[in-house]
């Protein structure tokens, strides 16, 4: 089965030519030829790209061009801008362009956003229209990204990063996993999967993390390794571990079987996002 990376951000140095809109402690620049170098360097089969909203905001010309030039390692999701009137032709051609396969909102505390905004509304309509997975970060908010799931019943949810508070910097926090049993009872929602993405920056253990496999262990237990999506947050999580260590711990532990490793690393985001990678 093929290993697949469920979030990954790649992008060009910050230039005159791509202005990013902020400057966050990332790396200088990951390129797209360098990822796809990272990536054969551990025997990462695909992965999907998410347009880095801190850089590019709503803005995937980027992301468009690294899936151009590698068509069978990529496949992409934009971030989508709620207060966009003209959200819904943006949604339809996005479905348009080769190789996508879902579009992102955000929904943190500090957006002041409600579930019930009627761009959100707009979104979820449209993303129903063209059977797009809606992935969701709404970290430090759970309460309100879990109204927006209840919802929109028959709108396919991808929840970023567990739903659960990362840090860009060591060390993590004193409670990395406070709002677990909020996430735990999220997995009774059947229009729901959980990206299991930068969990390593949780830990308070270095490398290869070891207390991070206890709370693991719940999210899996609720969730099923089928809605279960292993990934990095390459290149937002770079301060904390860097790409190597986002993934070997996944393939070392014996925390889990082939099977359950097979389905966590590749098997249940090919199911999420219909997408397969062809590597060579």
């Amino acid at each position: 089965m093929a290993i697949i990376d469920s979030q990954i951000h790649a992008y060009e140095a910050n230039s005159a030519a791509r202005p990013w809109h902020s400057v966050p402690n990332w790396p200088a620049h990951v390129t797209g030829d360098e990822m796809v170098a990272e990536m054969d360097k551990l025997n990462i089969d695909g992965a999907i790209f998410i347009s880095p909203f801190a850089m590019y905001q709503y803005d995937a010309s980027y992301a468009q061009l690294v899936q151009k030039a590698h068509p069978n390692r990529f496949a992409l999701v934009k971030p989508v801008n709620p207060d966009n009137p003209a959200v819904a032709e943006v949604i339809a051609e996005w479905k348009k362009a080769p190789g996508t396969v879902g579009i992102r909102i955000m929904l943190p505390k500090e957006s002041g956003r409600k579930p019930d905004d009627p761009g959100l509304d707009g979104i979820m309509r449209e993303a129903q229209r063209h059977n797009f997975p809606v992935n969701v970060l709404f970290w430090g908010n759970v309460d309100a990204g879990t109204q927006l799931i209840d919802r929109h019943p028959n709108v396919k949810f991808i929840i970023d990063h567990m739903g659960l508070m990362q840090p860009r910097t060591p060390p993590a926090a004193a409670e990395p996993w406070v709002d677990l049993p909020k996430m735990v009872e999220l997995a009774k929602r059947p229009n729901a999967v959980i990206k299991i993405s930068g969990a390593c920056t949780l830990s308070h253990k270095p490398y290869p993390y070891p207390d991070i496999w206890d709370p693991l262990a719940r999210l899996f237990d609720a969730w099923g390794f089928e809605r279960c999506l292993w990934g990095t947050d390459w290149t937002r999580a770079f301060a904390v571990a860097n790409y190597e260590q986002a993934v070997e711990p996944f393939r070392v532990t014996d925390r889990l079987t082939q099977s359950e490793r097979a389905m966590l690393m590749g098997g249940a985001c090919e199911k999420a996002y219909g997408w397969t990678p062809k590597r060579g």
